[in-house]
């Protein structure tokens, strides 16, 4: 099975994830920021991940560092339960329709951290989730997994719809880019023989 556990404790956070990659969407999620304990269970469930968050930080100044750490120790923990990412399919990508919303992610787990995020909120609080910072979490995402990541909001009136066709598309996308795929099982899927 493949899996990973990480913990990261900084003067600012203290933040433990357990990932199960080819899981059922089983969460147990704890970040003291309702909404997007919301959106984690969102994209552990439409990738079939099974996700353990706990995140404890210093909300009473901001959520800046409990969402950037999140966005990096969930990185840390895909990049580690992946390994060599033989036999992988390596890219996927969704088009999620939510409501009125439209969101589109496409991911490629090639080593290589990039991440392109075109979405505008009109509120700044979606619940009490800081709007601003969902690209802080991709952002510590895919630097930390190692992998490139496009995410787009095409159309929408609802932030609310919006964020969760985000995170529905993330998941759907990270579960066709980490699929095993059995004519490749032995392979690492690049070119060079690595992906770095």
């Amino acid at each position: 099975m493949r899996g990973s556990s990480i913990k990261r404790k900084t003067k600012e956070t203290d933040i433990s994830v357990s990932l199960v990659l080819d899981g059922i969407g089983d969460t147990k999620i704890q970040t003291g920021i309702g909404f997007l304990d919301h959106m984690i269970d969102a994209f552990s469930k439409h990738g079939l991940f099974d996700i353990t968050l706990t995140a404890k930080g210093d909300l009473e100044v901001d959520q800046h560092h409990v969402i950037e750490d999140i966005g990096i120790v969930l990185g840390q923990a895909f990049d580690k339960a992946l390994g060599e990412r033989r036999g992988i399919n390596r890219a996927g990508y969704f088009v999620f329709p939510m409501d009125e919303a439209l969101s589109v992610v496409a991911v490629d787990l090639c080593g290589r951290p990039n991440l392109q995020f075109k979405a505008e909120f009109r509120r700044r609080f979606i619940g009490e989730l800081d709007s601003d910072l969902i690209y802080d979490l991709f952002k510590g995402f895919s630097d930390n997994a190692k992998a490139t990541v496009a995410v787009r909001v095409l159309e929408g009136k609802n932030d609310h719809h919006k964020a969760e066709a985000i995170f529905k598309a993330f998941g759907k996308a990270m579960r066709m880019a980490c699929s095993k795929d059995p004519q490749i099982l032995d392979n690492v899927p690049s070119t060079k023989g690595v992906l770095e």
